[in-house]
């Protein structure tokens, strides 16, 4: 399948972008960097023998791909990915709905494949028209009272469909240790209100309704084999949250959605050899990186806009901008990471990112072809619009002058752009562009000098709120 592509064009420019001569030395010193995550990460963390500067090594998301493809081709329903889909295929026809609970990277990643790959208005649709699939809700991201309040309303309405399952619904809870606040306490309430709606069938049914994705150990885990789980999955040793995207975290909600795990994993193995082995002028990561990196560092460019061309992928962008700020923002190092979806967030930023501080690169990402057929304009005996004239225009022609114009508005103003290509949006080429930024974010964050594992400033947060609501 054909590969995305990523075009620096619109930041090689000596007045305000950098020059092919300073792009082919930055690619060149990012070579033993790349030595060191293919050859160097895999064996220290087996051995177990990690310097103290690289505490902690989550470097396993980079072959977990691999791991996981091998592991389904070997062991079929005993692998991971068997028992994800065993679970997934299991519920179609058991319950309507189910909540995502999690925060951050145990949540993020499985919303922007949801909003990516499935009808912009799944939830929306009737049973038949999603293939008895369930609508799928996110929560357990915040404390927001109004918030939890309408969703637990919604689901104890159920659905307005007159099936066997239309007011049942399940929980998908997404968390390590089970200790981060904002996931537990929804898990509480969702699983009261969970209990409530099952009533007398709750004893010996509540476990078939609550799918948990959790460390070996820990409070959920705990509470999972309690409420006595058929099968607890594992957010896996060695694969920080915001990684973990293309483990059993993101690969149970995909699943359950009926979106093909196979293919993103897929993808994310034909990323990971493109980064592997292709030569640096041809290798997208390390053109990526090197491409920001230098627009940092000689254009002052810290604000890093990714710009997405499509609303499907307003989440991909937000799943991003936390792998970026928690991997790279530390030691007052790091570009701060900001999403915006075109041609919509035209009205409303781009005033300030054209004439206001030259501080940003935009990284647009394009959408090549479309799922559904071109929308034309239309021809209309009304023309107090003036439309007329572009008739026979489509929606996509429409986008691609916005694009071409917009970047050619960017120039003229001497700000920088570049272009991540995908072919189209599934989720082969979802998996391409999930492992090309977390690979990207690695390499540059060991560029920067740090650690891009782990993230120490979000930890005193949670301490913080423990001591403010009396808690040791």
């Amino acid at each position: 399948m054909a590969l995305l592509q990523f075009d620096p064009s619109g930041a090689l420019n000596p007045e305000y972008g950098i020059t092919e001569s300073q792009l082919s030395q930055c690619l060149e010193s990012l070579l033993p960097l790349r030595q060191e995550m293919v050859d160097v990460d895999p064996q220290q963390y087996a051995s177990g023998n990690i310097p103290s500067e690289k505490q902690p090594l989550d470097a396993r998301f980079f072959w977990l791909p691999e791991e996981q493809l091998a592991a389904y081709e070997k062991h079929r329903d005993a692998s991971e990915l068997g028992r994800i889909f065993n679970v997934a295929n299991g519920m179609h026809d058991r319950l309507d709905a189910v909540v995502t609970l999690g925060i951050g990277g145990s949540y993020m990643g499985a919303r922007a494949m949801m909003e990516a790959c499935c009808d912009p208005y799944h939830n929306e649709l009737s049973r038949g028209r999603r293939g008895s699939k369930p609508r799928m809700y996110f929560e357990g991201n915040n404390v927001d009272n109004d918030a939890s309040s309408a969703l637990l309303q919604r689901l104890a309405a159920g659905s307005c469909e007159d099936t066997a399952v239309s007011d049942r619904w399940g929980i998908c809870v997404i968390s390590k240790s089970g200790g981060t606040m904002e996931t537990a306490v929804a898990f509480r309430q969702f699983l009261a209100a969970l209990e409530k709606s099952l009533d007398k069938d709750a004893a010996s049914q509540l476990s078939d309704f609550v799918f948990p994705v959790t460390g070996e150990s820990g409070k959920l885990h705990d509470l999972a084999t309690q409420i006595g789980c058929p099968e607890i999955f594992a957010v896996p040793d060695g694969v920080g949250g915001r990684f973990s995207v293309l483990s059993a975290v993101g690969l149970l909600p995909a699943a359950i959605l009926g979106l093909d795990c196979m293919q993103l994993l897929a993808g994310a193995v034909e990323m990971n050899e493109h980064f592997k082995n292709a030569a640096p002028e041809d290798n997208v990561v390390l053109k990526y990186v090197a491409t920001n990196h230098l627009l940092e560092k000689h254009r002052g460019c810290n604000i890093r806009v990714m710009s997405v061309w499509s609303k499907a992928l307003e989440s991909v962008g937000m799943w991003y901008d936390q792998l970026l700020a928690e991997s790279n923002g530390k030691e007052g190092k790091g570009a701060t990471p900001l999403t915006t979806v075109n041609t919509r967030d035209l009205h409303s930023r781009h005033q300030q990112h054209q004439q206001g501080h030259a501080d940003k690169v935009f990284n647009n990402v394009i959408v090549k072809n479309y799922r559904t057929d071109p929308l034309t304009v239309g021809h209309s005996d009304r023309n107090q619009d003036g439309l007329n004239d572009l008739a026979d225009k489509t929606l996509p022609q429409l986008m691609d002058a916005a694009i071409k114009g917009t970047n050619e508005a960017l120039h003229a103003d001497g700000r920088p752009t570049t272009d991540i290509v995908l072919p189209t949006i599934d989720t082969h080429v979802l998996g391409q562009l999930f492992q090309m930024l977390m690979i990207a974010t690695v390499i540059e964050g060991r560029l920067l000098g740090i650690n891009p594992y782990g993230q120490p400033g979000v930890e005193q947060y949670k301490k913080n709120m423990n001591k403010n609501l009396g808690r040791a």
